[in-house]
């Protein structure tokens, strides 16, 4: 039984592609009957015929893949494109770096736990890029300089 008219018939009507229509299996007889547009539509009207749900593209990967990512991984060396300083500037490595020393160097002569000329040598001795981060920072000040109880 040849259901091809029908199908083209009903999926005009139904605005979807000829793929997405559906033949009832138990009224395939009533469905081969139908010659005309209103036929069909009368098939449509009572279940017959009927379109199918698009079917949408899993998001499933997608989503496993980056609650991957979040956790850090999948960033191996095959992963990565262009060099260390394209991905990370030298520049924002350095105010990474250089804000909470500095952060931490103020709240210090604000609490009166540095005097200025001693703000000032740390000042700029984390300039020149000395202390590799506010632990060393604070590591420095314990050992080597005299402060009102750090």
């Amino acid at each position: 039984m040849d259901l091809k008219t029908q199908r083209r018939v009903a999926a005009s009507i139904l605005k979807v592609g000829e793929g997405r229509v559906w033949f009832d299996p138990d009224d395939l007889e009533s469905i081969s009957q139908a010659f005309t547009r209103a036929d069909v539509r009368n098939l449509i009207f009572s279940g017959a015929i009927q379109a199918r749900p698009i079917t949408g593209i899993s998001r499933y990967r997608a989503k496993k893949i980056k609650a991957q990512k979040a956790k850090g991984r999948r960033s191996g060396h095959g992963k990565r494109a262009g060099t260390k300083n394209a991905r990370f500037s030298k520049k924002r490595r350095w105010i990474s770096t250089i804000r909470p020393i500095r952060t931490k160097l103020n709240e210090l002569r604000a609490s009166d736990k540095l005097d200025r000329k001693v703000y000032r040598k740390l000042y700029r001795m984390s300039k020149g890029g000395i202390f590799r981060n506010k632990s060393h920072l604070e590591s420095y000040i314990k050992e080597r300089m005299k402060t009102k109880t750090t």
